[in-house]
């Protein structure tokens, strides 16, 4: 049976309305799970500065290049080159402490370096107004 074309747009869009919750927030956490490990290749790769350039606005309102470069070295070199990084948790958010609202996926890597065994990294990419995510927070301990 041959459906109308308008029909068949129809149903395709009840379909498309038919995501549940989980699959648009399983969605939202893919993409900014994307955007964090994009991100991290930057510092991996010492591109600090670019790092700064590619995160969220609110990332630059707080923090400026200059100093954004000093701090992330001192930290990152240390360490040296990651060995292993494996995500251990992902939890979406639309509130965190000292954040303005939005949405955010806070994202915790299990990463080995070369002089250090294990650490910890927590990214946490924002939604930025644009509809981009990108980094707006990084932690290691």
């Amino acid at each position: 049976m041959k459906i109308p074309g308008c029909l068949s747009v129809t149903v395709a869009i009840l379909l498309l309305g038919s995501l549940s919750p989980v699959d648009a927030s399983q969605a939202k956490e893919a993409a900014a799970v994307k955007a964090a490990l994009r991100w991290l290749k930057l510092v991996d790769d010492g591109n600090y500065g670019e790092s700064w350039q590619s995160a969220s606005a609110y990332f630059k309102s707080v923090i400026d290049n200059d100093r954004w470069q000093q701090i992330i070295s001192g930290v990152r070199w240390p360490l040296g080159t990651v060995l292993n990084r494996t995500q251990s948790s992902t939890t979406y958010a639309t509130e965190l402490p000292g954040a303005p609202d939005g949405e955010y996926v806070v994202i915790q890597f299990d990463t080995s370096f070369e002089n250090k065994r294990l650490g910890i990294e927590t990214v946490t990419p924002m939604k930025d107004p644009d509809g981009v995510w990108r980094v707006s927070g990084y932690f290691i301990k």
